[in-house]
């Protein structure tokens, strides 16, 4: 509920501060005493836009703060999902400043002006004559019915259905896009990984080719220098290992001298081995090379191979090479799984539709069966306030489209006298007719939700006092589980507040200021007098104003 609203620099308003309460709260005043400034201070802090020729002093800025008391609303997710900081008694601030910039805070945060007012639909309803195009919207009108038969749980499951649905509609799409795409490429990949595959990739390939062709192209270096090598090593006259078998028999010599000439001897032994595996090795690789041609051009072949493949598919190493290979491989073995995909997608797509389609029909059976009741309801207050011969024809049409709230189209026809045709409410009725019609459907959704804070703005204008009466009767009871206001030229519903306040204006020497009064039980009697016979307080006057408050 709306629990205390601050405007300062705003139209006709210098500062102004007023706390409210929960229950029937109604506000009087005189024509242009400034009403509709306070309802319009409160619409920018619900996110309406702007207009810098409201701040009354044009060199300074306008801040407007409203405190709701948020508990009963169920607002969490909301902030929650939005970052907000939640607090049991929010706080609204809007600023305008002198050059045009304004800014909005929820709790000293700031937001758009959008999250504001999508905020704002949550906290007030603000109701007049010339603001009933609500009712003519078919999502209000299912909104109303649905409310009436307690369908939320079902909506949910709906809901929640159709989201799954819509999700697997997408996704059966996508993999039919995928499989139109894929045929399409299909022949080429599976070129592209037969030319990868015959190639006969491996880990460190180009390096082995590039060494093996390297020996290959000198391989007659190679074996010159093996023989020159092995000469070297085993030449009886000046070869290493006969000098060395000379140098062996001088140290064994030596070795019986002492220890120091033994290790000597030894270590010559260690180097004659050595040389001698030395020579046998070189012995070795000369016997096994041998000028190839034939191999050399395969290697090459193979070399040009690899060269072209990485040009083609620009990468620089044979491992990306293996990689596309065995992406290749994945991609034409799911596009060849695709068919039997598709079909499971299908049969889980078909089922989701099912249980949609059964929920939508319990929604539908729902609705078929609180239609009778909303309208005798209806009906029957709309008698109450002086339409006796009104009547609806309420009818549920099938959709072929899945809607946000099933699979119903409703056709909401009216007609305000007798031997009138229905048609569109938006069409027959008049300003007042609609007014007392949003008026009698709010009362009936407030049995069975919680709405917001509800402010009528004069929607009794032009009724007369019983009708008023009436009107004021049902503001009263809707009050027992909401906050309402109701702005009001008429006594009949002033009398019927639980609070009143009164707008006024105060003349200044430079400036007209708008004030609001909390009326206590004196003032309300003077003040309804005034509204019944004019500021000559008479008699009677007073004493029919005693008379509506008692």
């Amino acid at each position: 509920m709306l629990a205390q609203l601050s405007i300062k620099n705003y139209a006709l308003i210098d500062d102004l501060s007023v706390s409210f309460f929960d229950g029937f709260t109604t506000i009087t005043g005189e024509t242009g005493a400034g009403k509709s400034i306070l309802l319009g201070g409160l619409s920018l802090v619900l996110g309406k836009r702007a207009d810098l020729s409201s701040l009354r002093d044009p060199e300074k800025k306008c801040i407007i703060e409203a405190e709701f008391e948020i508990d009963n609303y169920n607002l969490k997710p909301f902030f929650k999902s939005h970052d907000l900081e939640y607090d049991a008694r929010t706080v609204i601030r809007r600023e305008i400043h002198p050059g045009g910039k304004s800014r909005a805070f929820i709790n000293d945060s700031p937001v758009t002006l959008d999250l504001l007012s999508r905020l704002g639909k949550n906290l007030v309803d603000v109701h007049s004559q010339h603001q009933t195009l609500q009712l003519t919207e078919q999502d209000f009108q299912m909104h109303v019915v649905d409310a009436l038969g307690g369908h939320q749980n079902l909506l949910d499951q709906y809901r929640s259905g159709l989201q799954s649905y819509q999700a697997m509609q997408k996704e059966l799409a996508a993999l039919e896009e995928q499989k139109h795409n894929a045929i399409k490429d299909q022949d080429y990949n599976s070129f592209l990984l037969k030319e990868l595959e015959e190639a006969s990739l491996e880990k460190g390939m180009a390096e082995k080719l590039e060494t093996e062709y390297e020996q290959l192209t000198h391989v007659e270096t190679i074996m010159e220098s093996l023989s020159g090598g092995h000469q070297m090593l085993n030449d009886e006259q000046i070869g290493l290992v006969s000098s060395l078998i000379q140098l062996k028999q001088l140290t064994a010599r030596l070795s019986h001298y002492g220890d120091q000439y033994q290790l000597l001897n030894k270590r010559v032994e260690s180097v004659l081995i050595e040389i001698n595996d030395l020579g046998a090795d070189f012995q070795e690789l000369q016997e096994r090379i041998e000028p190839n041609p034939q191999l050399l051009e395969e290697i090459a072949n193979k070399l040009q191979l690899l060269h072209d493949l990485q040009k083609k598919h620009a990468v620089l190493e044979v491992d990306e090479l293996i990689n596309i290979r065995e992406s290749l491989a994945q991609e034409i073995d799911r596009t060849e799984n695709l068919d039997a995909e598709i079909a499971r997608k299908e049969e889980e797509y078909l089922q989701s539709k099912q249980v949609v389609d059964e929920l939508a029909a319990q929604l539908n059976q729902g609705r078929q069966t609180v239609i009778p009741v909303l309208t005798k309801k209806m009906e029957s207050l709309l008698g109450a306030l002086g339409m006796p011969n009104a009547t609806f024809n309420i009818r549920l049409l099938p959709s072929e489209e899945y809607k946000h709230n099933g699979r119903d189209n409703l056709l909401f026809l009216f007609s305000a006298n007798k031997g009138m045709e229905y048609g569109n409410i938006k069409k027959v009725a008049s300003g007042g007719e609609l007014s007392r019609i949003m008026l009698v459907i709010k009362s009936i959704l407030a049995e069975f939700e919680k709405l917001p804070t509800l402010m009528f703005d004069e929607i009794d204008s032009g009724v007369s006092g019983e009708i008023s009466n009436a009107m004021a009767d049902i503001m009263l009871k809707m009050s027992r589980n909401m906050q309402v206001f109701s702005i009001t030229h008429l006594p009949q519903v002033a009398s019927k507040g639980l609070h009143h306040y009164k707008v006024f204006k105060v003349e200044g020497e430079i400036k007209t200021d708008t004030r609001i009064k909390l009326l206590e039980a004196d003032e309300r009697i003077v003040e309804l007098a005034e509204m019944l016979g004019g500021k000559a307080l008479s008699e009677s006057a007073l004493a029919h104003a005693k008379e509506l408050l008692n």
